[in-house]
């Protein structure tokens, strides 16, 4: 199993103080994965699991890997923030108590670039053969703002990524090529159900692709 190091961990955990974050989640799977999974950031499943992708979408993204004969084990799994962004929001109880609580959300660009180092770290050590992103997030931190899952899912790109340069304080394009594959978050099916056929679609395409390359 790869783990970034103890000083990359708190390096970042560092420069995402301040931020309406909680927790912090380490990417998990082997040193030489089949694929490696990028999502956006943990939810509050996650962190009190301390393990990417539980709950709900966990449960979806599973299926999606069975489906193409790899299991959790296979793969390493991370995403563009490891903390979980949240705001606050009220919520009715069934005795018809108001409550305030945290709610996900989307991670914001600077949260991102807070965490950036970390997915960077993780690419260079686990250099993984094929990056499948899971959402807009995860496909916009490595290919950059422009890029939309809905325009992109389901194509095998050969490309160079985006890596943080804290001296000049901007993305830049790495020199080595590298094979992305975007698909939708496993999530998304929840919320705009359609989006179920076009990502077993995607998945049954990336099955082909990881036959190929075999």
């Amino acid at each position: 199993m790869y783990r970034i190091s103890e000083e990359v961990a708190a390096m970042g955990k560092k420069r995402i103080e301040g931020y309406p974050v909680d927790g912090f989640v380490w990417g998990s799977g082997p040193k030489n994965p089949a694929i490696m999974l990028v999502g956006e950031a943990p939810g509050e499943n996650e962190v009190e699991t301390g393990i990417p992708f539980t709950g709900r979408a966990g449960k979806e993204l599973m299926a999606s890997l069975q489906s193409v004969g790899l299991a959790r084990e296979d793969v390493y799994i991370t995403s563009a923030v490891r903390s979980r962004p949240y705001k606050w929001g009220t919520k009715k109880k069934r005795n018809g108590e108001i409550i305030e609580r945290k709610y996900n959300r989307p991670p914001t660009k600077k949260e991102i670039i807070a965490h950036a180092p970390i997915l960077d770290t993780e690419i260079q050590d686990v250099r993984p053969p094929l990056i499948v992103t899971l959402g807009n997030v995860g496909l916009q931190r490595l290919i950059g703002p422009k890029a939309k899952v809905m325009e992109l899912h389901g194509v095998l790109m050969e490309t160079p990524i985006l890596y943080w340069d804290d001296e000049d304080g901007h993305f830049k394009e790495t020199a080595e090529i590298y094979h992305i594959f975007p698909t939708f978050h496993p999530a998304s099916v929840f919320y705009n159900p359609p989006v179920r056929t076009l990502k077993d679609a995607d998945w049954q395409k990336l099955k082909s692709l990881l036959g190929e390359m075999k």
